[in-house]
């Protein structure tokens, strides 16, 4: 099976660690991954902000990139969204507008994207991936995985496979919190009271670790953690799926920066 990562730009820019730590899980799972560097933006931002054609260039570049592949895996619900929901649509319009069905043909030979937990559980029929993070963890589920892709329990039951592993439960789990990418901007109060009522309850678990399964709302969390001064740490899925008791990853310090770190997966100190 031929398998591309589609990194996305916010784990590019931001997060590259979390794209390490899905080499690490798969290539340890036998999976042989592939990493287009041709790959950009997939216009989610411009498409769920109303800019629908600026949307599609980014569209049909990421069909050309992911072109001839079996599956292309990605560590961002949000992003696998766009492709799945959004594409056939954005190709759908522009050949009702008149503009031709280069886009729609170019769309329509995509190989699948799946999200990382789908890819893991229902491609590789796993859920036990031989991880070790001996801490305490409460999951936040992302509005686009639980609502648009219909995750439901996968990340969960990878979680509760992981060694020494504490999974506490997060009230309130499936309420959003409050980034919604261009809503945090429009909306910032809105949004950033949503943040503190999430941090508020994943407090009250007590866990170590915030974990979830887009860097967006974690780094949207890990704003409103450090403001809040809050000793929790938001640490990307991936990330603790690819640790193990050989290479563990370690949470950032609780007086360091709020930012997610792989510790020496992929061989390099962070």
């Amino acid at each position: 099976m031929r398998v591309a990562l589609f990194l996305t730009c916010v784990n590019d820019m931001l997060y590259p660690d979390t794209g390490r730590a899905v080499v690490a899980l798969l290539e340890r799972l036998g999976v042989e991954v592939d990493f287009p560097t041709g790959q950009t933006c997939c216009g989610q931002a411009h498409y769920n902000t109303g800019y629908r054609r600026q949307a599609e260039p980014l569209a049909r570049r990421y069909a050309e990139v992911f072109y001839g592949y079996d599956a292309v895996v990605t560590p961002s619900g949000s992003c696998a969204a766009t492709v799945r929901h959004a594409y056939p649509r954005l190709g759908a319009l522009a050949a009702e507008e008149g503009r031709g069905r280069g886009l729609a043909d170019a769309l329509a030979g995509l190989p699948r994207t799946y999200e990382l937990t789908e890819f893991l559980v229902d491609v590789l029929g796993v859920t036990d991936v031989g991880a070790y993070f001996p801490h305490t963890v409460t999951y936040h589920p992302s509005c686009h995985g639980l609502r648009m892709l219909g995750l439901g329990d996968r990340p969960r039951r990878l979680l509760e496979a992981v060694a020494g592993l504490d999974l506490r439960e997060l009230p309130g789990a499936e309420e959003c919190c409050g980034f919604g990418g261009t809503f945090a901007i429009k909306n910032p109060d809105v949004s950033a009271a949503m943040g503190q009522d999430k941090i508020r309850n994943a407090e009250s678990t007590q866990a170590e670790v915030l974990c979830g399964a887009d860097n967006s709302c974690l780094m949207h969390l890990g704003g409103a953690i450090s403001r809040q001064g809050s000793a929790i740490r938001p640490v990307h899925l991936a990330e603790i799926l690819a640790s193990t008791e050989q290479r563990p990853l370690q949470p950032p310090a609780q007086d360091g920066p709020v930012r997610v770190t792989t510790g020496s997966i992929g061989g390099e100190q962070r």
